[in-house]
């Protein structure tokens, strides 16, 4: 590990491929060891560890899976080529670890989600609800503002679903600690804190039901 940061140090790298599972400790252990504004991209390398993975996908992060396929390895180098101007890593790296600390919390701390000009970090609780748009997904929080995310609403809800969200409908996800009314139909609807109403689809009313009673 002091070896690996030494080298770190000396060549100034561009790009740092860490392997998380190492025998002398873990990528996370160098990383919380590197400075705040370390300037590395970095794309880690991991077994299938369902805790990690989460926490990698909420912050953004480049990752590939062992064994390493040619392709994503491409991918992977061709994303971080486009990134490198942006100099967003030193974020991601923030967002990541803070995510692995909270792991266990209800919801997580911090959210990375990737813009067209780089990164915005916002507090899971600060999301009030998520759209679907086309292969997009639109972001709406609390304080007004609606961000367009290029990434498909399921990959959002596969993420945010354990930490207190629910798809309501193929459209939308919400953040149930927003939900303050529902309305009875077919499916009905569902009222936010902003005054907010989205339709509930008839198959997920039952599901919805029994978590805000719960």
């Amino acid at each position: 590990m002091a070896q690996a940061l030494e080298r770190i140090r000396e060549t100034q790298p561009d790009l740092l491929f860490l392997d998380i599972e190492m025998p002398y400790g873990n990528g996370f252990d160098l990383l919380e060891q590197l400075p705040v504004d370390h300037g590395l991209e970095i794309v880690f390398v991991t077994a299938y560890e369902q805790y990690a993975l989460r926490a990698l996908r909420l912050s953004a992060a480049h990752y590939l899976l062992k064994p390493v396929d040619i392709d994503d390895l491409i991918e992977a180098v061709a994303k971080v080529k486009a990134r490198l101007g942006l100099r967003e890593q030193g974020r991601v790296t923030q967002a990541l670890l803070q995510n692995l600390r909270e792991q266990n919390r209800a919801v997580p701390e911090r959210l990375a989600l990737p813009l067209l000009d780089g990164l915005e970090i916002v507090s899971a609780a600060d999301i009030r609800y998520c759209s679907a748009a086309d292969n997009f997904t639109d972001f709406h929080l609390a304080d007004g503002r609606k961000l367009l995310i290029c990434r498909k609403l399921k990959f959002y809800a596969d993420l945010l679903e354990p930490a207190g969200f629910f798809r309501i409908h193929r459209s939308h996800l919400v953040n149930l600690q927003r939900v303050r009314r529902y309305h009875r139909g077919s499916g009905g609807s569902v009222v936010l804190d902003d005054g907010t109403e989205l339709l509930v689809a008839a198959a997920r009313k039952a599901e919805l039901l029994e978590l805000l009673a719960g």
